[in-house]
């Protein structure tokens, strides 16, 4: 590929479309070229290809616009169904612009330029990689151009580098970025990021805007009618210009899906399934404490309150395996009306559980308390665990759903007091109430997200306002639980 002069990037007389349906290049990955044809739509619409009727017709019914555009998309939002093929179609463009492009015109020497496909998780981004290495090392005439194959990327030989990431704007800062692939963005969370998405777009925009012909997509189930993925479809779906919405159903764009799966997820949720496959933005969903309610409620500086005489302690636990989720316990006291989150206790997986049983029993100890309570985890195992450490664990009446309620008023009145953890704001403020079919709300995380350290500080404040009133504590800023 020749060296660009042009002030535009410099283009491969081999569209995306016909290395797609080159036996010699992408076509192997796509054995049923049929049931690719909405993607085929799509890529046509992204890079302003011709169309044919029928992919007209199809562009027309997934964006709302009436003319096919005349200049390729600087931006794509696409809230399409799951199944659909959303990860393969990323994973093709990243490798078509690292390879069908000549990028090195816009390079400082010895500057790397990135496609970075940034996924919701480790799990999600190593799916994209697959796909990513697949097609550079399933096809001989690319093969060669792979310098280095790490784990999380593949360096080329014009140095351009394919990378996966996941959510957070610092792992972009620094880069020069010639793509941005975002998958599953309405699903990205980060305990200490009120809103990583838009932190992340942030970041990248700045990180792209020296490289002509740089290309943010960004594709996803939809979700929720909040964040990034929910404005640009108000902003832009049905509206010409450089920023396209490509919003499909699953069947839609993958028509080999068979039609009873859908109609089987339709009938256990309807809300669940109407997003996860019909690509319609969830109604049921909504945040449940404002993050400013909660930013509110924190004693700055404050990382732990030390144990005082005099005072009613009431413990919280949210145990864990230690394979996946961490092992938390909350402790607190009533100060009048107010409830009060002296300590918080977090063991992060992986880790043994009869040796976080031991430090936990220790530290309830050193607040004069013998007893917790906590939620239904491994019901029998952890009462004897405790026990053993000489400690009563005794059942919670109330589920983390109830528990969430009941701390609602401590929250809105003003009334609750927390220690300055931004993972703990982070996640209270990342609950979520939904209705459920019955017609009940239900608060719980988001998907992907965590609860561990919220589920311990709520229980655990819950618990406090039904203690008798107790004196003052003494605020100190240490964290002696710190690992």
């Amino acid at each position: 590929m020749s060296r660009a002069t042009a002030k535009k990037a410099s283009v491969s007389p081999v569209d995306i479309l016909q290395a797609m349906a080159d036996p010699h290049l992408f076509a192997p990955h796509f054995r049923d070229m049929d049931s690719w044809k909405a993607w085929r739509a799509f890529l046509a619409a992204l890079f302003a290809l011709p169309m044919d009727s029928e992919a007209l017709a199809t562009y027309q019914a997934c964006t709302g616009r009436a003319e096919a555009p005349s200049e390729p998309a600087k931006e794509a939002w696409i809230p399409t169904g799951r199944r659909g093929g959303k990860s393969r179609i990323l994973a093709l463009i990243a490798v078509y612009l690292a390879t069908f492009r000549d990028w090195r015109p816009y390079l400082a020497p010895g500057e790397k330029g990135y496609v970075t496909v940034i996924a919701a998780d480790r799990r999600q981004a190593r799916t994209i990689m697959n796909y990513v290495r697949a097609f550079l090392t399933g096809t001989p005439l690319l093969a060669p151009l792979v310098a280095k194959d790490n784990t999380e990327d593949i360096e080329l030989t014009a140095g351009v580098v394919i990378e996966v990431a996941t959510c957070s704007y610092r792992t972009i800062r620094g880069r020069t970025i010639i793509a941005a692939l975002c998958d599953e963005i309405a699903f990205w969370s980060d305990d200490t990021s009120a809103n990583p998405d838009t932190e992340v777009l942030a970041a990248l925009r700045p990180a792209m805007a020296t490289i002509p012909g740089a290309l943010l997509l960004a594709a996803s189930s939809p979700y929720a009618k909040r964040g990034a993925l929910w404005q640009a479809c108000k902003r832009h779906f049905g509206k010409d210009g450089p920023v396209l919405v490509w919003r499909a159903p699953t069947r839609v764009m993958n028509p080999s899906l068979p039609q009873s799966v859908i109609d089987e997820a339709y009938e256990a949720d309807p809300a669940s399934a109407a997003a996860e496959f019909g690509a319609e933005f969830r109604s049921d969903v909504a945040s449940f404490l404002d993050r400013q309610l909660v930013e509110n409620a924190v004693d700055a500086d404050v990382l732990v309150r030390s144990p005082a005489a005099g005072i009613t302690y009431r413990a919280f636990a949210d145990p864990s395996g230690g394979a996946s989720d961490a092992f938390t316990l909350g402790i607190a006291h009533a100060e009048g009306d107010a409830a009060i989150l002296d300590c918080l206790y977090e063991r992060k997986p992986p880790f043994s559980p009869v040796e976080v049983v031991g430090e936990v029993a220790a530290l309830l100890r050193s607040y004069g308390l013998t007893s917790a309570t906590g939620d239904r985890y491994a019901a029998q195992w952890v009462v004897d665990a405790f026990a053993r450490a000489n400690v009563t664990y005794t059942h919670s009446e109330r589920d983390r759903s109830a528990i969430y309620a009941d701390c609602l008023p401590l929250f809105t009145s003003g009334r609750a007091r927390l220690i300055d953890n931004p993972r703990l704001v982070g996640q209270f403020a990342g609950l979520e109430r939904r209705t459920t079919t019955g017609g009940r709300d239900r608060i719980d995380h988001a998907p992907g997200a965590h609860d561990d350290l919220s589920n311990a500080a709520a229980g655990a404040l819950t618990l406090a306002v039904k203690a008798s009133t107790a004196k003052p504590t003494r605020a100190v800023f240490i964290d002696f639980m710190s690992r």
